[in-house]
């Protein structure tokens, strides 16, 4: 008994630690960060690209990454509303996300569309009528990349010199048939290389399987940049600046061109997830991914350099990294990003309109057998 008695000097003490105790909890809040859920292509998660808004707002952002539109549906298909607070994917599924309804309506007013270049102030399939469901972060070109020391840019002016026969066996692709059958849609001539009648797929698809005798290979993203930066192959149709601005970091003598048929565009964005319990810091997270200051920061991500919207973004690009923003056509005057859209030398990436998804992904898949 004399063990458990409490002494009245125990007593305050234990009472003094209760109180403390007591007082503790606002504290422990505030140490303890909100976690967030986000569904992305890979990188977009990452230190560089959220660890300014974490400490901003107390929160840690926890990813799923996937890798494909495809899989990006199955997985929110498989989860409750409310899994995943942010919900990164490119433009062509959010119409998608939009009828499954995986993701939340958005208030136009909460955004800083006018920082944006006029193009991108109702970007298609971000709406549904009047209702916005995602916010632009970045986008790139589609075309041909290519290693300067064996391709000239002038050459990479036409998707004719793929089947060059000096490039044989050095033709590459990365293995998604949406940007490899755009480009060569664009190739054959179809002025909506995703929009084309069964006479035309039947001609896109005698066209690319024309073209196997010269391909290399079919890479994922690790090796596409292994495969360029050795010498492997020297020309990629459907890739862009997101593979070869990554690879001249590393000194690799490399571009990418738009040939004169066209490029396409791929467009990432953000929404909010259907069901989110954090829905008002996940809208503070686009809010600050929308900013100059963000923007600049998405452009120059780790993972690979993009082209922003926003025209502050734009100033400090020229102005601290002048040799990236020329890259990726970030720059003022003629052949700039935006001129190349407004000459209507880009086409947006979209699903095929009058085919199935799945007949382009049964094609490609016979492609890369054949």
């Amino acid at each position: 008994m004399a063990n458990t008695t409490l002494t009245r000097r125990a007593l305050l003490k234990s009472g003094a630690i209760a109180a403390g105790t007591l007082a503790m909890p606002s504290i422990v809040r505030a140490q303890t960060a909100t976690e967030m859920t986000m569904l992305a292509w890979y990188g977009q998660a990452e230190p560089d690209a959220v660890a300014e808004f974490e400490e901003l707002h107390n929160v840690k952002i926890t990813p799923k990454y996937y890798v494909g539109g495809e899989q990006m549906l199955a997985l929110l298909a498989q989860s409750p509303p409310g899994t995943y607070d942010l919900i990164h994917a490119d433009a062509e599924y959010v119409q998608q996300l939009v009828f499954a309804k995986f993701v939340e309506e958005l208030d136009p007013n909460d955004y800083a569309f006018d920082d944006f270049f006029p193009e991108f102030h109702r970007f298609p399939g971000h709406w549904s009528g009047d209702q916005l469901y995602a916010v632009i972060s970045r986008f790139g070109f589609l075309g041909i990349s290519h290693n300067l020391d064996a391709v000239s840019v002038k050459e990479a002016m036409s998707y004719d010199m793929l089947w060059d026969e000096k490039h044989k066996d050095k033709v590459g692709h990365f293995d998604w048939h949406l940007p490899n059958l755009g480009v060569l849609s664009l190739k054959e001539g179809n002025s909506q290389p995703f929009n084309i009648s069964e006479a035309a797929w039947g001609q896109l698809m005698n066209g690319t399987l024309s073209l196997k005798p010269q391909v290399r290979g079919f890479y994922d993203y690790g090796g596409v940049l292994s495969s360029l930066k050795s010498g492997e192959v020297t020309v990629m149709p459907g890739i862009g600046e997101w593979i070869t601005g990554v690879l001249r970091r590393d000194g690799a003598n490399v571009t990418t061109t738009i040939p004169e048929q066209g490029g396409i565009q791929f467009t990432e964005s953000f929404s909010i997830g259907r069901g989110s319990q954090r829905a008002d810091l996940a809208k503070k997270f686009i809010q600050h991914v929308s900013s100059p200051k963000g923007q600049f920061n998405l452009a120059n991500l780790n993972v690979f350099p993009a082209i922003v919207p926003s025209k502050p973004a734009w100033e400090q690009m020229i102005s601290e990294r002048p040799e990236d923003a020329r890259h990726l056509g970030m720059f003022k005057g003629e052949g700039n990003a935006i001129d190349l859209i407004r000459k209507e030398r880009i086409h947006i990436r979209e699903l095929p309109v009058q085919q199935e998804l799945e007949d382009w992904n049964d094609f490609w898949s016979a492609y890369k057998s054949a």
